[in-house]
C-alpha cells in the first residue's frame, strides 16, 4: 500500500509540474542562415518580459503588450567547468531579423530598432528575439526560458526570499522600492521592486538597473543550490510548482523530464565560475536615450562565447590555450559609419552576401557585396591609411587574427574596407579570443559582497 501511494503522489506531482509548464513551437527559418552548432556547450536565451497582464494599476499599463525588457544569453561550458552570462540591454539600437510566427505569419523586419521590440511588436513571438539574438551575436542559441513580473515574486517567495545588498538608501516611487542602506531579504512585491528600480541608483538608466538584475539572479543561484533549499522538501515543491508555473519554454524542452536534464546541467556550475557581465555598449551619437555596440570590444566577448572560452579567472578544465586574439585596446568605433566591401575569393560561389549579412548584424551597417576576387588561400582585411581602429575592429567581430589585416597603399582615405574572402571561410572558425575586452562591467555569482549604488 506504501509503495502504491508513493509511486501514486510521484505520479500526480508529474502530471502537476507538466501541466504547469507552457511551452512554444518557434519558427526560426533556414537552417543553414544560422550560427554553427554550440557542439556539448549550451546557449539559453531568458527573456524577461515587461508584460503587465494581470498585474493592476500599480505597475503600470494593465493591457500593455510585453517586450524583452530584460535578456541574458546564459552560456554552459561543453565541460561544464563554469558559465557567463551576458544582459544585452533593452535600448539596443539592432537590426531586427524578419520573423514568422507561430502561425506561420510574416513579421517583417527593421534595419535598425530597440532590442526590446524583437518581443511584442507587431506580434512578434520569442522565437523572434532568439533570431535577432542569433544575427546580432553570432551564437547560435538552444532554448529560450520566458518569464514575467510574476515570475520574480513567486520564484523569491517559494525559496524563502533572496538576500540582496543596498550601498545607500534606496527611495524610487516609479519601482515602489524603499530599501535602507544594508543587506535585506526580498520576496514577492519587494525582489520584483528591486529588480526594476533604475531612478534611484547610478545614472538612473536601464545600464544601471542590469547590475542590480544580475546581483539578485546571483544570490537566488546561491540560494537555490544551498543545503537549506535543497534539503527541505516543502521548499523543493514550492519551488519547482512555481518554476513550471512562471515559465514559458520552447518545445524542445516543454516537459518536466526535459527541464531537469537542462537544470541538471546548469547545476554542474561552480557557483565561484559563474560570471554576469553586459554586452559592451556606446550611447547611439543618433539618440542620446539609445545604445549601440561598442566595437570591437562587442564583437570580442561574441567570440569569446562562440568559441566556448569563460571569462571567470579560473580557466575552464582541460581548455588549451588559443592562440593571442587581435588586439584588445583598439579604440572605440561606431561601426555603423564604416563602409566595407565584401569580395569572394574563396572559390566557392554564395559566400560574401551571408558575410555581409553577420556585419550588418554585428553593427557594419555599410558593409556591401563587391565583385568575385581571384582565389585567395586565406580572408583578408586591407585598409587605407588611418583607418587602422576600423580595421581592427572588422577583423575582431569576425574573429580575424591580428596579421589578417593588411595596409593598402592604393587606397584613399574615403575608400571602404576591403574584406576578400579566402578558402580559410570555408574552414573551422578562428581560434576565439583568450582575453576578455579591458574594464568590461562582470559580477561573480558567489561574490556576496555586490550592493546597489
Amino acid at each position: 500500500m506504501v509503495m502504491v501511494a508513493g509511486c501514486g503522489g510521484a505520479y500526480y506531482l508529474y502530471q502537476h509540474f507538466n501541466n504547469n509548464l507552457t511551452s512554444v513551437k518557434v519558427q526560426l527559418g533556414d537552417e543553414a542562415e544560422r550560427p554553427k552548432a554550440a557542439g556539448d556547450a549550451l546557449n539559453v536565451l531568458v527573456i524577461g518580459t515587461d508584460s503587465r497582464a494581470g498585474l493592476g494599476r500599480e505597475y503600470g499599463d494593465e493591457g500593455s503588450t510585453g517586450h524583452a525588457d530584460t535578456t541574458l544569453l546564459f552560456h554552459i561550458a561543453k565541460d561544464r567547468s563554469n558559465a557567463t552570462v551576458v544582459s544585452i540591454p533593452r535600448d539596443l539600437m539592432v537590426p531586427i531579423p524578419e520573423c514568422e510566427d507561430g502561425k506561420g505569419k510574416k513579421i517583417p523586419g527593421s534595419a535598425r530598432d530597440m532590442f526590446n521590440t524583437s518581443l511584442g511588436q507587431a506580434g512578434r513571438d520569442a522565437g523572434c528575439t532568439w533570431k535577432t539574438v542569433e544575427k546580432m551575436t553570432g551564437i547560435r542559441v538552444d532554448h529560450f526560458v520566458q518569464v514575467n513580473f510574476e515570475a520574480v515574486k513567486t520564484l523569491s517567495t517559494a525559496v524563502g526570499g533572496v538576500e540582496v545588498c543596498a550601498g545607500k538608501d534606496i527611495d524610487d516611487k516609479d519601482s515602489h522600492l524603499k530599501m535602507s542602506k544594508g543587506r535585506h531579504v526580498v520576496q514577492g512585491e519587494e525582489a520584483l521592486a528591486f529588480v526594476r528600480t533604475r531612478h534611484a541608483v547610478g545614472f538612473g538608466g536601464d545600464l544601471t538597473r542590469i547590475p542590480l538584475q544580475q546581483q539578485f539572479i546571483s544570490s537566488m543561484i546561491r540560494k537555490i543550490k544551498s543545503d537549506d533549499t535543497l534539503t527541505s522538501p516543502s521548499k523543493l515543491y514550492r519551488l519547482a510548482d512555481a518554476a513550471t508555473r512562471a515559465l514559458t519554454v520552447d518545445s524542445a524542452i516543454g516537459s518536466v523530464d526535459k527541464l531537469k536534464d537542462l537544470a541538471q546541467d546548469i547545476s554542474k556550475v561552480d557557483t565561484g565560475n559563474i560570471t554576469f557581465t553586459t554586452v559592451p555598449v556606446l550611447d547611439d551619437p543618433k539618440d542620446q536615450d539609445r545604445l549601440i555596440l561598442r566595437q570591437p570590444d562587442a564583437g570580442q566577448v561574441f567570440s569569446m562565447i562562440a568559441g566556448d572560452r569563460s571569462l571567470t579567472a579560473t580557466p575552464p578544465a582541460a581548455e588549451t590555450p588559443a592562440p593571442a586574439a587581435p588586439s584588445t585596446t583598439a579604440p572605440a568605433v561606431d561601426t555603423k559609419d564604416v563602409p566595407v566591401t565584401v569580395r569572394n575569393g574563396s572559390g566557392t560561389r554564395g559566400q560574401s552576401g551571408p558575410t555581409v549579412d553577420k556585419l550588418k548584424a554585428k553593427g557594419f551597417a555599410k558593409a556591401a557585396v563587391g565583385s568575385d576576387a581571384p582565389p585567395a588561400a586565406t580572408t583578408t582585411v586591407s585598409l587605407p591609411a588611418g583607418r587602422e581602429a576600423e580595421a581592427a575592429a572588422l577583423a575582431t567581430a569576425l574573429g580575424l587574427p591580428a596579421d589578417a589585416v593588411r595596409p593598402n597603399p592604393k587606397a584613399g582615405p574615403k575608400d571602404p574596407l576591403l574584406l576578400v574572402l579566402g578558402k580559410d571561410a570555408l574552414a573551422a572558425p578562428s581560434q576565439a579570443p583568450t582575453e576578455a575586452p579591458k574594464d568590461l562591467q562582470r559580477v561573480q555569482a558567489d561574490d556576496v559582497d555586490v550592493c546597489a549604488k
